[in-house]
């Protein structure tokens, strides 16, 4: 459904991918792990389209994105649902109005349909009653909620999730992930989810894939991954990693320096 071939992405001289390569099969749910600031959220970006590689390709159920153009290219996406780090609600909007945003701009359904489409998606993910209530007045995981009802509202048959979880307490942070884990068995979509709440987002993936330097250095299922031999993978998964050699020369191991995840977020 999804595959990522050597994948290289720039930015002012700064390599952030360096040959990256995975695949996730249809009806699949892979974990997109790696240290923050090195490229994840870059990565799935160039999955939707957002980004352009340098090179490389990422072909989407047979299609490569970076070929696309015009009305294919937004056909294509409009196949794909994506829930942003921030929910990426609209503040002047009521949560309905969030909801049935995509599908006012983008069907020709009756406003009964509509409506009855965004009641059920907002009751599937826990809102029912909020409707009329705008952003500011509801709690970072209900934020997190409306935006999940918002990227499933279309039914999409790819999801991809920038860390779903983000600015989260533990427990809210773990039934947005039950919440995912749910919509997946129910629709049945293809999904990505970059992400750091390990182990916990392996009991919801069928794969994981570690980006490390630019390049996927592991992928496998949950079980291969706690079985791994390589160094950097057990580090990681201990919460020990170190920064190699010339990271500590460039300075990149500084989030406020070298950041890409937040800066293209």
């Amino acid at each position: 459904m999804i595959k990522v071939e050597k994948l290289y992405k720039s930015f002012d001289g700064l390599e952030v991918l360096r040959g990256a390569s995975f695949s996730v099969g249809k009806g699949q749910v892979l974990a997109l792990i790696g240290r923050s600031g090195f490229g994840k959220s870059v990565l799935l970006k160039h999955i939707a389209g957002l980004m352009q590689p340098d090179s490389g390709n990422v072909i989407v159920d047979g299609h490569d994105m970076a070929s696309l153009k015009g009305r294919d290219l937004s056909r294509l996406r409009n196949r794909l649902g994506f829930l942003f780090q921030s929910g990426a609600l609209f503040d002047s909007m009521t949560i309905f109005e969030n909801v049935a945003f995509p599908l006012k701009e983008k069907t020709k359904l009756r406003e009964n349909q509509i409506r009855e489409k965004v009641i059920y998606q907002l009751e599937l993910v826990g809102l029912k009653g909020s409707e009329e209530k705008y952003p500011s007045q509801i709690s970072g995981g209900m934020i997190k909620r409306a935006s999940l009802a918002r990227a499933l509202v279309e039914e999409p048959e790819i999801m991809l999730f920038d860390e779903p979880t983000t600015g989260l307490d533990p427990l809210t942070g773990q039934s947005i992930l039950n919440l995912i884990d749910s919509c997946h068995k129910r629709f049945g979509f293809t999904g990505i989810i970059v992400t750091h709440e390990i182990p916990k987002i392996f009991e919801i993936v069928d794969k994981v894939a570690m980006l490390h330097e630019g390049e996927i250095l592991f992928e496998g299922s949950p079980e291969e991954i706690f079985s791994s031999k390589e160094p950097l993978v057990r580090s990681f998964l201990s919460g020990s990693i170190q920064l190699s050699k010339g990271e500590l020369e460039s300075g990149r191991g500084g989030e406020d320096i070298y950041d890409v995840d937040k800066r293209d977020s």
